[in-house]
């Protein structure tokens, strides 16, 4: 159901506005399409999906799209609108038998391009609960580090049950304005299984890891890395004015399908699937008059889908560049014009 302010945008969109010059009747989804890759083939700015996107009452969870089913465009009042028709999905193993095979929902986008980092990284909203935290203190027989089957010691409170991530203190990101705290990143380096613990000693079994485990990695639990079902791409519904922090792993410029901190989160309005333009920051030139240092005005360079967002802070992902995007950046409300080069 779209909000009243997501109506009025449906309802300016024309079909003289939007709409790819050779976007289809109908399309028929097929294996290996992203949900973003549906919409570009219709509009020219996939985030204005939820603009002409009809939601049909006849079928189950209209957002959620399978190979086979066939996305069309119609006229609904005037403007252009994109419905859904259900693929059959059967097979007929009989005259008097049928089975509907299992189908998996497209994805929203290439999440063999996130799956990894999902795995590997994850963030504490409140670094200064660090000193709380579970962490290592050894490993048995005076090992240093441990790899997986080793028996290792931590300190702290620690679930009686299950299994635990063991994560390694990653960056620290920081607001470049007020200096404030938006997060620490934590990185993924294996998983435990709690066998006992004595007082405030923990003996674990290390089940899994991807890199050596030392002493003062932190123990906690297991992350839920479920993603939302309502993550398709869509604009923020508030103003989100904000930067690039930065590429995990350190890189520094960035391309299509790359992953990317930035500076604003769930308290800026942000969620799973929004939208933001990236803003290619202007080249600082000397005035040859003045001698004066100017910032010239900066140049609209591609798209990232946020996909992680946390309170003060979130990953996202770059879908389009048509330029080298950086850290440091602009990321704002996408402008319903974009330079031909993002169309």
């Amino acid at each position: 159901m779209m909000s009243d302010s997501g109506s009025a945008r449906a309802q300016a969109l024309s079909w003289d506005d939007g709409l790819r010059s050779d976007a289809p009747d109908r399309y028929t989804v097929s294996q290996g399409d992203t949900l973003w890759d549906i919409s570009g083939r219709f509009l020219r700015r996939p985030w204005q999906w939820p603009e002409v996107w009809q939601v049909n009452p006849q079928i189950e969870n209209p957002h959620l799209i399978y190979p086979g089913d066939v996305v069309y465009l119609y006229d609904c009042n005037g403007r252009p609108c994109l419905g859904l028709e259900r693929g059959q999905g059967q097979v007929t193993l009989s005259p008097t038998m049928r089975t509907t095979p299992h189908r998996e929902a497209v994805e929203p986008i290439p999440m063999e391009a996130i799956g990894q980092f999902l795995r590997e990284h994850r963030v504490i909203e409140n670094p200064d609960a660090l000193d709380e935290l579970a962490y290592v203190v050894g490993g048995d027989d005076r090992r240093l580090i441990s790899g997986a089957g080793d028996r290792l010691y931590a300190r702290g409170s620690v679930e009686r049950a299950g299994r635990v991530g063991l994560y390694r203190i990653g960056e620290r990101y920081f607001d470049s304005a007020s200096g404030e705290t938006l997060g620490l990143e934590l990185e993924s380096i294996g998983q435990a299984r709690r066998e006992r613990n004595e007082d405030d000693i923990v003996v674990l079994e290390v089940t899994t890891a991807n890199q050596e485990v030392r002493n003062n990695d932190i123990v906690l639990p297991l992350e839920d890395r479920g993603l939302t079902s309502q993550f398709y791409p869509r604009p923020p519904e508030r103003d989100v004015d904000g930067t690039i922090l930065a590429v995990p792993g350190g890189v520094r410029f960035i391309g299509r399908l790359q992953v990317v901190a930035i500076d604003r989160g769930r308290r800026d309005g942000l969620e799973s699937g929004h939208v933001l333009m990236v803003e290619q920051r202007g080249e600082l030139v000397e005035d040859p008059r003045t001698g004066e240092m100017l910032n010239l005005p900066g140049e609209d360079a591609g798209l990232v889908m946020i996909f992680r967002p946390y309170d003060k802070m979130s990953y996202g992902l770059v879908m389009e560049a048509s330029r080298t995007l950086a850290v440091g950046d602009r990321v704002q409300n996408p402008r319903r014009v974009l330079g031909a080069a993002l169309r």
